[in-house]
């Protein structure tokens, strides 16, 4: 006997598979050098794992608070307070989440109500868009400068409404790797003050800064650190992206609403796990070394990719690197996204095509015709030799 499944109507209609698994899947099954997800291909620190294990060892595998393993929370506290000069406090302001993306989801759960504004500005990340609309909201999408990607405040007043709850910023930024300075910051601040719009602030690669810059977080602000939730990931920092561990960092008040939908979608987060980066965390050096890290790999890919026909665009943060592919010749007519696949299936190296992180189809279409991809740097020098030994036969 057969039985039908009830239909659905879909919370995400126009949601399918992310770009990223489908450029990783055409990577695979080509055999190509995956530049296209942001992930490491290199292993973590021996110690972190140590540390980790010595946690499950002794007993640590039961559920840690729900806020977080007390000690991290205290770590991220010090950071913060070392880096930024902002201090947080441990049991009231500092949420351990399950990664970046489960904080900024969380965060828009707990601060928006239905027909409220969201603004983003574009491009961004894939997961805002989708999780402005789980959380009611009204996506309002703000470009950043086409040629720059960096924001532009008009356009930000322009779109300003009573109805508006947040803005999400990103900085270091991913996909353009800009990042964003301190007058920015204090652009913001005036251009916020005397509102209620709360800020949602992804910091992921606050460590991967270069060429001596500050990250300029939130946290240095007072007057944005008041409406701030600032999210940001271990994952990232230390190498262990499947891990899926990162952190919250809000006032009291913006915490507690966070923490009411936090412990109803995860509750709590890995124990030995946190127990581990708090051990971890006890020597600043991993961390502070990390521009350093990165920098060499940015220069060491820019070197390689000024060898071929592909534009270089700036790089001051993250770890990834856009290209301008428009000097290609025949190549150039497709469509970033035709392209990428493209480049994948001929070349032998995934990249990720700019339009990607914008959420209309018209602004797809007009981000196509940038001729602007992204690839990541955060492999091993032996996968960035092999994929710039083939880059250079474009």
């Amino acid at each position: 006997m057969n039985f039908e499944t009830p239909a659905l109507i879909s919370r995400l209609p126009r949601v399918g598979a992310t770009i990223f698994s489908t450029m990783s899947a055409l990577a695979q099954a080509h055999g190509a050098v995956n530049l296209g997800q942001g992930f490491p291909d290199f292993d973590c620190d021996p110690a972190l794992i140590e540390a980790v294990h010595q946690a499950m060892q002794t007993g640590h595998n039961q559920y840690p608070p729900m806020p977080g393993v007390p000690a991290l929370r205290e770590a991220v506290a010090a950071k913060l307070l070392a880096s930024h000069g902002m201090a947080y406090c441990p049991e009231r302001e500092i949420t351990i989440t399950a990664g970046a993306t489960q904080a900024i989801l969380t965060a828009l759960l707990a601060i928006v109500h239905p027909g409220d504004e969201v603004m983003v500005l574009e491009p961004c990340y894939d997961s805002y868009a989708p999780n402005v609309e789980l959380a009611g909201g009204v996506l309002v999408r703000v470009p950043l400068d086409p040629h720059s990607f960096r924001p532009d405040f008009e356009r930000i007043r322009a779109a300003l409404s009573p109805r508006t709850r947040a803005i999400i910023i990103n900085t270091p930024h991913n996909p353009s790797a800009t990042v964003w300075s301190a007058q920015e910051m204090l652009s913001l601040a005036e251009l916020l003050r005397g509102t209620s719009v709360l800020l949602i602030s992804d910091e992921v690669y606050e460590h991967m800064v270069f060429d001596g810059a500050a990250h300029q977080s939130v946290a240095r602000f007072p007057e944005l650190a008041a409406r701030s939730l600032i999210v940001s990931s271990f994952g990232k920092t230390f190498h262990v992206t499947g891990w899926k561990v990162g952190y919250v960092a809000a006032p009291a008040s913006l915490s507690a609403e966070f923490r009411k939908v936090h412990q109803y979608t995860v509750f709590s987060v890995n124990t030995p796990v946190q127990l581990g980066l708090a051990r971890y965390l006890e020597d600043p050096r991993p961390h502070q070394s990390l521009p350093a890290f990165y920098q060499r790999k940015r220069d060491h890919f820019r070197a390689g990719l000024a060898a071929s026909r592909l534009r270089l665009l700036p790089c001051s943060g993250s770890y990834f690197q856009c290209v301008d592919y428009r000097e290609l010749g025949k190549p150039s007519e497709l469509n970033d996204s035709e392209f990428c696949q493209w480049l994948t299936r001929e070349v032998g190296v995934a990249a990720i095509p700019i339009s990607a992180f914008h959420n209309s189809k018209e602004d797809q279409m007009r981000a196509s015709e940038l001729k602007i991809i992204r690839f990541c740097f955060a492999k091993q020098d032996s996968t960035l030799d092999h994929a710039l030994t083939l880059l250079k036969q474009l």
